[in-house]
């Protein structure tokens, strides 16, 4: 389910007061990690640590960190079991949390000591929906196609300045890498249409709030 552009996944489990998700695996443990909001709130995550395989963990405790230049916050497990399994890949590429926070950016694998009990306070996407809905509003959470690497904040530069700088922008980036480009010029839709077409990039993503053009492109090339 989309929220106001942030993804929410029919069929887990959401822990709405520490902003994470379990889901039932056919082993019996459960996987968590984080929603698309705290993975909005915290930024581009630079650093995760997590605690050892066979930790024992207390509903609502602390599995490990998560780290931006911006927030250092902890990650708290909905459910009380022992760790089974962490996911490496998030250690050595923190920001598939931002870009994947249900998929490949998960963060553990519980074996639960009450799995019934601790699913009482858990809920569905579709019994959370309104209050989801009012933290994404009150915290002015905004999700977009992949986590942005680079801002460019362009409000009253011509397209025309902004797409040079946009060009220089590039030239210095790795493929894979994310821009998030804010523009006021009532041009801009069509000039970015036009510059990723000419330069072979791609742009994941356009929205328009207010007067302001958000635009998400990823170098390809």
């Amino acid at each position: 389910m989309k929220i106001d552009h942030c993804i929410f996944p029919e069929g887990i489990f959401y822990d709405t007061e520490n902003f994470v998700w379990a889901n039932l695996n056919n082993d019996k443990t459960v996987t968590i990690g984080i929603t698309a909001i705290l993975a909005s709130i915290a930024g581009k995550l630079s650093t995760i640590k997590l605690k050892e395989i066979g930790t024992e963990l207390e509903k609502g405790k602390s599995v490990g960190t998560i780290e931006s230049i911006k927030y250092f916050g902890v990650v708290r497990t909905p459910v009380r079991g022992s760790i089974a399994e962490i996911n490496k890949d998030v250690i050595n590429q923190p920001k598939l949390v931002n870009d994947f926070p249900y998929t490949q950016g998960w963060i553990m694998k519980i074996n639960p000591f009450d799995l019934t009990k601790d699913l009482i306070a858990l809920d569905t996407i579709e019994n959370c929906h309104s209050k989801i809905i009012s933290t994404i509003e009150e915290l002015h959470v905004r999700c977009f196609a992949e986590f942005p690497d680079h801002e460019m904040f362009e409000i009253g530069v011509e397209c025309a300045a902004t797409l040079t700088k946009l060009d220089e922008l590039m030239t210095k980036l790795s493929i894979g890498e994310v821009i998030h480009l804010v523009s006021d010029d009532q041009t801009a839709d069509l000039e970015i249409y036009r510059w990723a077409d000419e330069n072979k990039q791609s742009l994941l993503e356009t929205r328009r709030e207010g007067n302001l053009f958000h635009f998400i492109l990823k170098k390809i090339k």
